[in-house]
């Protein structure tokens, strides 16, 4: 970091960083890549299964819907189709290290992941929805969505007795045995013989259970399950169930998780947020106003770009136009705020930065900028390697010490979004958003408070660890530790080298991340985008440089004498 005065330069040690970059790369590809128990779990069988089109899945669906549902309605002419993913299993299978067992022996018979087919159905003014094999297309579950308000309460329910009141009332006067005899039909077709199932409902509760005899794998049990409205059946699934103990594990684990998420960093970045106005007004003198903007609106169309890419999952989720819309006003009105949160504290902490002398975040117009950009980018790809490194070392100790496991998550999943090639622009919208609000701004305002720039970086990158919590990774507290050590290594990337270097080693980090997750569905299109999103903030660096003014960047070479974390440590009051 430069104080204010100085030609703007980076100076850093590429042969040291180029050294534990490799090793960090190394580190990356051994533990994540190569290893299986410490791969991805969402998207270790999406990697070495074949996987057939969306289209295949709407045709696969419609055969079904036409000769076992009497369905005779002309579908859309693109039918909404969403991954889906039995995430309570998936966990429970990957806990108890029972997943390529499952895989071996279940999964061609009872696949976790499917895609699941909406065709409208006007006759019962609702719709269905099959689901469908992720691999073969074989349909393996189906349920018919109607207006019943009672199934409609239910399926948003999260407690099993309210569930099972709703289903019940919505059943009518239904005994056991006229259930019985409306599920034989589906057994038969489905392929279960009468004599292996055994029977778990019992009279006066809602849907209808079976147990399959010889069809067990740990403490999961292969279930049927029934609902039924108008003296029908409305919905079958069968699916291994994961044991109460797994689901109320995970219960506890998510109330937790609520917890931090909503008291620990949305409450925290809020105030974060409201100061970032504050100071932004009160260092208006050392910065401008129209800094922030470019960096704003990049934020901001990333927000956009990505909501639309959502918008698949969105219209399966709202289930009807009017809601769609609800969801998506809702969705840009909250990326908006955050947008204005975003800008002051680039504006904020840009002032409080340069109130102490110190250049966190060169403006273009400075001599030297273009050269300056670009070994920021240098320095991004190789803190982005040596991060990788460490997040792999970190899961690989983290799975030893506190039995860390996760489970699948279907709405990170590229399958259901409507461009899976467009997945990174994220990364964009996390490594300006949040190296923004909790280093640039986040680390000076704290410093103001504490006086200690380790404990300023410590507490926002706290408050940063905390707001993904709600990840499915267990246990919940695994993910703010694994957190916190990488955004203190943010941290030091800003207070050594400034905001663009935070911003690029951020931004690439999640590229390659998310580059990869792309690059894994196995086509050309998204292999040639997974490594172009990689290769992209190199693109950017390189253009900044290229149409910045050259003559200038010859300073860059005149030698200076180091500044950053020990020149902010040794400036309490001012910084």
């Amino acid at each position: 970091m430069n104080p204010i005065g100085n030609p703007i330069v980076l100076s850093a040690n590429f042969k040291r960083l180029g050294l534990l970059g490799g090793i960090g790369l190394i580190c990356f590809f051994i533990f994540q890549l190569l290893i299986p128990s410490l791969s991805n779990p969402s998207s270790e069988s999406l990697m070495n299964t074949a996987t057939i089109s969306k289209q295949e899945a709407v045709n696969h669906a419609l055969d079904f819907a036409r000769s076992e549902l009497g369905y005779t309605e002309s579908p859309p002419e693109k039918p909404v189709v969403t991954y889906q993913a039995e995430t309570d299993l998936y966990g429970y299978l990957s806990r108890e290290k029972l997943l390529q067992q499952y895989n071996r022996t279940w999964k061609k018979s009872y696949p976790y992941e499917t895609f699941r087919v909406d065709l409208p159905d006007p006759s019962a003014k609702g719709k269905l929805q099959i689901y469908v094999d992720l691999s073969t297309g074989k349909v393996v579950n189906f349920k018919r969505m109607t207006s019943s308000t009672n199934y409609a309460q239910a399926d948003i329910s999260t407690d099993e007795q309210a569930r099972s009141r709703l289903v019940r009332a919505a059943e009518g006067d239904m005994t056991l045995e006229a259930k019985e005899q409306a599920a034989s039909i589906w057994v038969k077709r489905f392929g279960f013989k009468p004599s292996d199932l055994k029977l778990v409902t019992n009279e006066g509760e809602g849907g209808l259970k079976y147990t399959v005899d010889g069809k067990q794998i740990g403490s999961s049990v292969l279930t049927l399950a029934f609902t039924f409205e108008d003296g029908g059946v409305r919905s079958f699934t069968q699916s291994f169930s994961a044991p109460s103990s797994y689901t109320d594990y995970v219960k506890k684990q998510t109330y937790w998780a609520n917890w931090m998420t909503y008291a620990g960093y949305a409450l925290f970045t809020l105030v974060l947020g409201v100061l970032a106005i504050v100071y932004a007004s009160l260092t208006r003198r050392h910065t401008s106003f129209v800094r922030g903007i470019v960096l704003s609106v990049v934020y901001f169309v990333a927000t956009i770009a990505g909501t639309l890419n959502m918008l698949p999952l969105l219209q399966a989720e709202a289930g009807s136009r009017g809601m769609l819309i609800f969801l998506m006003v809702f969705q840009v009105g909250v990326y908006f705020a955050m947008t204005v949160a975003l800008y002051f504290s680039l504006v904020g902490g840009d002032g409080l930065m340069r109130q102490v002398g110190l250049n966190a975040w060169p403006r273009a117009k400075e001599p030297g900028y273009g050269l300056y950009v670009l070994r920021s980018m240098y320095v991004g790809y190789l803190w982005a390697f040596i991060l990788l490194g460490v997040q792999s070392i970190l899961f690989f100790v983290l799975e030893r010490t506190f039995n860390t496991f996760s489970t699948t998550d279907a709405t990170q999943s590229p399958y259901n979004m409507a461009y899976p090639w467009l997945l990174p622009i994220m990364a964009w919208m996390a490594g300006i958003g949040e190296e923004a609000v909790y280093r640039l701004f986040g680390i000076p305002m704290v410093k103001k408070i504490v006086r200690s720039t380790f404990v300023a970086s410590l507490i926002t990158t706290l408050i940063w660890a905390l707001g993904h919590t709600l990840y499915p990774i267990y246990p919940v507290i695994s993910r703010p530790i694994e957190l916190t050590f990488l955004g203190l290594l943010f941290s030091f990337v800003f207070l050594r080298y400034g905001f663009i270097a935070a911003m690029f080693s951020h931004v690439i980090f999640d590229s390659i991340l998310m580059g990869f997750s792309v690059m894994s569905l196995g086509d050309t299109v998204n292999l040639s985008a997974g490594l172009f999103w990689i290769l992209l903030p190199a693109i950017v660096g390189y253009v900044i440089y290229w149409f910045s003014p050259k003559k200038p960047n010859r300073i860059m070479f005149e030698p200076i004498r180091k500044t950053s974390i020990d020149e902010l440590s040794r400036e309490p009051d001012r910084a």
